[in-house]
């Protein structure tokens, strides 16, 4: 097995949980960023906002994308990645559970669920880093 083989091996399952968070997170801003008004109808906060944080996502999606493809993966990059989404996570919660954002049910069902597919790709990523 040659070098670069064994660093991949130890990088694959991080790689995909970046690279997996960046298409969801990516995707997820893009919906926000152009179907803004639909979206707000549905889960609650004003299209403004939604707009924001489409963009927001979409731009943070790209970035964690590019950084699945370094090589290697910065280890700071990726304990920043982390952080970040245990802090969108615990954010999501604690505005569903403030009532911060005017979210209808479905809003707040939702908000809550994101939250904790993104608390789930940190920790993905915790393991990922582990083994790398």
């Amino acid at each position: 097995m040659s070098a670069a083989t064994a660093t991949t091996d130890h990088t694959k399952l991080l790689r995909w949980a970046l690279m997996a968070d960046a298409v969801v997170t990516g995707g997820n801003g893009l919906v926000y960023l152009v179907f803004a008004a639909p979206v707000s109808d549905l889960l609650g906060p004003e299209a403004g906002l939604l707009r924001g944080i489409g963009a927001f996502l979409l731009v943070y999606g790209l970035a964690v994308g590019l950084l699945s493809t370094r090589r290697p993966i910065s280890p700071a990059a990726a304990k920043a990645v982390i952080a970040l989404n245990l802090v969108w996570s615990l954010g999501s919660v604690a505005a569903v559970v403030a009532g911060a954002l005017s979210f209808t049910t479905i809003g707040a069902v939702w908000a809550v669920a994101q939250a904790v597919v993104v608390a789930g790709f940190a920790a993905i990523q915790v393991a990922g880093l582990r083994m790398s």
